[in-house]
């Protein structure tokens, strides 16, 4: 089969490589439908990740159908349609009974890090994938959601919703700001949108980003490139700040926003992935009784995404913006590593 592999940083290539096998009787094999980048690949590919070796296949996000389940793969079939989610989930250890599934603790985890696709397995930037603890990482896909729909699921929209809103604690009537309209500070401002805020303020660089946010709930939006960018979110919230304030970028600036913004009593959720360290003034948030929340997404509400995006209460549809067969792969990280350019949130790969 063919794949993009990654070959040490600012290298890959679509090539040929082996088919995948079952390795485990919870082993799935997955023929990918269609599949997606994520900004996590752009750290990959720029040397963030060193524990994604020469000749590891890219890729955590698809949609396929499966084609053989080992022997004790219970509740799919071959012929399946699926969602695979960005973690893998062995089901039975301390943490997936705890539905921290971002730490699995599974021999094939290695590390106790469910994130194994594209990170420490092969995965899904390739004509099939093999899919570990295939009962608990994959999810059908009901008849009427489409593969732009599904995609979503496998990462940013879990990822938005439980690292932004939900450890975020939005509730109704809070001023909530997101910091950084990309994908996934897209998908936390459309999921945020469920809990009922009063205001949902999206701040970015980008004047098109703003705009998209506002298609995906946003209320209001801010360039943080303005000079009086806080003054702005600040005359929103009668000089007090924010309840919420969700970093969704990954880099020292907009955390230090997010902190600049919130009010006292409130929270600062970290959904962006950051490559090095962040300052942290702790002399002045203890008194103001701020919470810090961070993490990795568990993927526990993907069920209930699912069921959203179904009943069309989530349009999961807007984020697709580009589309690419899986043979034009490397056009596609072009365009979606320019995507100030290119105006490019989710590019779907279709096989």
């Amino acid at each position: 089969m063919k794949a993009l592999v990654y070959h040490g940083p600012g290298n890959k290539a679509w090539e040929e490589v082996p088919d995948p096998v079952i390795a485990s009787a919870t082993d799935a094999i997955v023929k990918i439908d269609a599949t997606t980048i994520c900004g996590t690949d752009l750290h990959i590919l720029k040397g963030d990740v060193p524990a994604v070796t020469e000749g590891r296949i890219l890729g955590h996000e698809g949609v396929g159908t499966v084609t053989q389940i080992g022997a004790a793969v219970e509740g799919l079939a071959v012929g399946d349609r699926v969602i695979i989610s960005c973690i893998s989930a062995c089901g039975h250890c301390a943490y997936c009974r705890k539905q921290v599934y971002s730490h699995c603790l599974a021999p094939e985890g290695q590390s106790g890090i469910g994130w194994i696709l594209g990170h420490l397995i092969n995965g899904t930037q390739a004509e099939y994938v093999r899919i570990p603890y295939a009962e608990n990482s994959l999810y059908k896909v009901p008849a009427t959601v489409t593969d732009a729909e599904a995609i979503v699921l496998s990462d940013i929209l879990p990822t938005g919703h439980e690292i932004g809103v939900l450890a975020g604690k939005v509730k109704a009537g809070d001023v909530v700001a997101v910091i950084g309209a990309g994908p996934v500070g897209l998908a936390t401002i459309a999921t945020a949108g469920l809990y009922g805020p009063s205001r949902l303020i999206a701040l970015d660089l980008d004047a098109n980003r703003i705009e998209q946010a506002r298609q995906f709930g946003a209320t209001d939006g801010v360039l943080s490139s303005d000079a009086d960018w806080r003054d702005q979110v600040m005359a929103m919230t009668d000089g007090l700040g924010v309840d919420v304030a969700i970093e969704a970028v990954g880099i020292p600036a907009t955390f230090a926003a997010a902190l600049d913004l919130v009010r006292p009593g409130g929270v600062v959720a970290n959904v962006g992935v950051h490559g090095k360290p962040v300052e942290l003034p702790l002399d002045r948030l203890w008194i103001a009784n701020i919470a810090i929340t961070m993490g990795l997404v568990n993927t526990n509400t993907t069920d209930t995404l699912l069921k959203l995006v179904e009943q069309h209460k989530l349009d999961a549809s807007l984020f697709v913006t580009h589309d690419f067969a899986l043979t034009e792969i490397e056009q596609a990280y072009d365009v979606f590593g320019r995507a100030a350019e290119t105006k490019a949130l989710k590019v779907l790969i279709r096989a």
